[in-house]
């Protein structure tokens, strides 16, 4: 009744439909889609999207450079390593072992992801990480190696997330070393 509108067989331009279809839902709907996740990936929160190691440098127990750009997980305060570009001139006892903890947790890890949520006072992207479907915070709070600052910060909108690193640090042991917050207050050298 109508006249057809393309040379093409019916089938092919039914796959280019089918495939623009699966494009755009895969950009917007499915998380395991995303980020380079494995094809069998299932998130561990519903808000959580894949994280690809090789995308991470390191930087210290609480912060990280994603593509680039600096990362700061949500939940927990690590002691400092010395980085003079924003005044810390020297590492805060447990610095080294709490960024050597969060590279050896993200590293080994066989899922990693993240939350993103707003950016910080720095302009740091805030975010919370799962690695193998636990919080990396409460990782570093049940190992001695950061205090929780939830009660500080708030919850970011995730409360049951905020729940867990709060439950965590209420059995974890006190950390050896001073609350990097007040540690800062003493030791960083402002420009």
């Amino acid at each position: 009744m109508f006249p057809e509108l393309s040379s093409e067989p019916r089938g092919a331009r039914w796959r280019v439909a089918a495939g623009f279809v699966l494009a755009v839902s895969c950009m917007f709907s499915l998380p395991s889609c995303r980020d380079d996740a494995p094809r069998d990936y299932r998130p561990a929160h519903e808000h959580a999207r894949y994280l690809h190691i090789d995308r991470i440098q390191f930087d210290d127990g609480d912060t990280f450079l994603l593509d680039g750009e600096p990362v700061r997980i949500l939940g927990m305060d690590a002691p400092e390593t010395a980085s003079p570009g924003v005044g810390i001139m020297q590492d805060q006892p447990y610095g080294r072992a709490a960024a050597e903890s969060t590279r050896a947790l993200m590293t080994r890890a066989e899922v990693l992801e993240w939350i993103p949520d707003g950016k910080d006072y720095y302009s740091r992207r805030l975010a919370h990480v799962l690695v193998d479907g636990e919080l990396l915070s409460v990782k570093l709070i049940e190992m001695g190696l950061a205090y929780e600052n939830v009660t500080y910060f708030g919850d970011n909108g995730f409360p049951d997330l905020a729940d867990r690193i709060l439950q965590a640090s209420l059995t974890a042991p006190r950390p050896p070393f001073e609350p990097p917050h007040q540690w800062r207050k003493k030791h960083q050298k402002m420009r």
